[in-house]
């Protein structure tokens, strides 16, 4: 029912986890990331194997040693999917048997992706490798890399919803996205995208963190980066893709 990925910056120490199904709100279902780690539950879902793997991930336990101990606990394991990241870095997945063809995952050094009832295995492929060759912030990367495995064939039985996740070493999300039922949620998610880099991204720079309880209090830098963001746009030939209204004077 679904594909997804998941990707580790060691440069910056980003996290981000995007996911396209043809399921309503995939988003809710599938992703659990955190300061350190990540995981996807995927194909007949089992949100104990992302509750339970995030905080035993978080705590230090490998990504390996984790899902072994899922899949023997898990009476449904052949109906699972998942794959996941641990605090050190490393990745493990597991496509249960009875997974509904196409399904399967690749594992890299920095990424992964896993899905099922795919149109063949051109999506995950795909999609490991555009993730690899794309260019810009973990978030354009991991959009990219979706399209790239939507435009290899993604879910053979349609499109509905898409998420897209970022943490920056913290608990709280830095970007957090969701389309639940569109006829093209990977094209709602970049309209999404583009909107939160007119003015929420700039926002997110300055919230508070565990190292920094007060974040920044100064509003200045905030709006002159805002403001140059528009003034860039605006060179370009770029209106705002927001749907927001405004108040009447």
């Amino acid at each position: 029912m679904t594909y997804s990925i998941i990707a580790h910056d060691p440069a910056t120490g980003e996290i981000g986890l995007a996911v396209a199904s043809r399921f309503f709100a995939a988003g809710a279902a599938v992703p659990y990331v955190g300061a350190r780690c990540a995981v996807a539950t995927q194909a007949f879902v089992n949100p104990i194997w992302g509750v339970e793997g995030r905080t035993r991930l978080a705590a230090g336990e490998s990504a390996e040693a984790v899902l072994a101990d899922f899949k023997s606990r898990d009476e449904g394991q052949a109906i699972r999917q998942c794959h996941m990241m641990d605090a050190k870095g490393n990745f493990a997945a597991h496509t249960g048997a009875d997974c509904i063809d196409w399904a399967g995952h690749l594992v890299g050094r920095h990424h992964s992706v896993a899905g099922n009832m795919l149109a063949g295995p051109g999506v995950i492929e795909a999609t490991y490798a555009a993730y690899i060759k794309a260019q810009g912030s973990m978030a354009e990367r991991l959009l990219t890399a979706m399209e790239a495995g939507e435009a290899a064939g993604g879910d053979k039985r349609g499109r509905q919803a898409a998420c897209l996740t970022v943490h920056r070493g913290q608990d709280y999300a830095y970007l957090s996205l969701r389309v639940d039922d569109e006829a093209d949620p990977l094209a709602e998610l970049r309209r999404l995208l583009d909107v939160a880099d007119e003015r929420y991204l700039h926002v997110a720079e300055a919230m508070p963190t565990a190292e920094n309880f007060s974040g920044l209090t100064d509003r200045a830098p905030i709006d002159h980066a805002i403001a140059e963001a528009e003034d860039r746009r605006r060179l370009e030939g770029r209106s705002s893709r927001s749907r927001a209204t405004e108040t009447g004077s």
